[in-house]
């Protein structure tokens, strides 16, 4: 069957079979390999990916139940400012750990983020509960979306915003690691 999503702003369209899942569409049709797939059962959460804007484990959702939908994955958080604040608030607060978890994590963050500017710990980690990172880092992932919603998207023509004042209070713990842009863009294998 012929299926036609919107991925990342641009339509994607496929011949596929109708059990075909959106993660194999996303990553061996596409080549988004940014998305992870890791359990399978839809326990660990890599795979998440947003679906008209709404987190879903990406292993769940057949690519047929897609067709006609949006979806945005790792690859296209990024814009033409430059990173997402989520994927900075990662580097910036050493949230990538191994990086395998981070894809599915940082998009959830994106959606908590746009419909709840200002979350508080509690709600972050609601948020992100559905995943697992098994580095059990889940203390730089929440300070990363807490980094991240303090540091607004930069609106066209604008300036980055800070809401607070506190921009640069873990600055100085930027990461050091070489892989990190890659690691949070999904350009990372």
């Amino acid at each position: 069957m012929q299926v036609t999503i919107k991925v990342n702003g641009e339509d994607r369209s496929a011949e596929v079979e109708a059990r075909h899942l959106l993660v194999r569409f996303l990553r061996d049709d596409l080549g988004l390999t940014g998305t992870h797939w890791g359990c399978d059962t839809s326990n660990c959460g890599t795979c998440v990916v947003l679906l008209d804007g709404e987190p879903v484990k990406s292993c769940t959702i057949l690519a047929a139940m897609a067709s006609g939908h949006e979806v945005r994955t790792v690859e296209g958080l990024e814009g033409a400012e430059g990173l997402d604040p989520v994927q900075q608030g990662f580097i910036e607060n050493h949230g990538l750990q191994c990086g395998f978890c981070t894809p599915g994590m940082m998009l959830t963050a994106r959606a908590l983020l746009d419909r709840n500017p200002d979350p508080s710990e509690p709600e972050i980690r609601e948020a992100i509960s559905g995943q697992l990172c098994r580095c059990t880092g889940y203390l730089n992932i929440v300070r990363a979306v807490q980094w991240a919603a303090r540091h607004p998207a930069q609106q066209p023509g604008g300036q980055p915003g800070e809401q607070d004042g506190q921009a640069g209070e873990q600055d100085g713990q930027a990461a050091a690691r070489a892989d990190a842009p890659a690691e949070s863009t999904g350009r990372a294998a």
